[in-house]
């Protein structure tokens, strides 16, 4: 859920910030905070256009290698990226996973906006159509 991002001092006081996974993907900021804000921003809007293209979305990082600057995608955000990627892997259309949902086409256009509230219900159904039913692993803290 994590991409790198890189940032440049520019002559101006500013920061640039690319991203190397998104050879798209180039914003600036005052203070190196906003430009990875900035930069967050521009990756989630490289993933929805590379969605609508129907082009590839390069696999999120799980975990951060502990040097340079990294930023994480939200949960709805990487749940959508995901399952694009695995219905473009699958060699399925829209079309295909609407039919095997049994329902209209504008409910599977919302599964791969990002700019949708899905609901977590429905991307679970979409997920197991797919063949892939969601699993999470998450670490708890220890009773002390």
């Amino acid at each position: 859920m994590w991409y790198e991002l890189t940032l440049t001092p520019d002559d101006n006081g500013t920061w640039m910030v690319t991203a190397p996974q998104f050879e798209e993907v180039v914003s600036f900021g005052d203070t190196q905070e906003q430009a990875c804000r900035n930069g967050l921003n521009a990756i989630e809007e490289a993933i929805a256009a590379r969605i609508a293209n129907g082009d590839d979305i390069p696999f999120p990082l799980k975990d951060t290698p502990g040097k340079g600057r990294f930023v994480q995608v939200p949960a709805l955000v990487f749940l959508k990226s995901g399952l694009y990627m695995i219905l473009k892997d699958k060699g399925w259309t829209r079309a295909d996973l609407m039919r095997e949902l049994g329902c209209k086409r504008e409910h599977v256009d919302r599964l791969f906006r990002l700019d949708h509230n899905s609901r977590l219900d429905t991307l679970e159904e979409a997920f197991k159509a797919l063949g892939h039913p969601l699993r999470f692993d998450m670490d708890f803290p220890k009773a002390a």
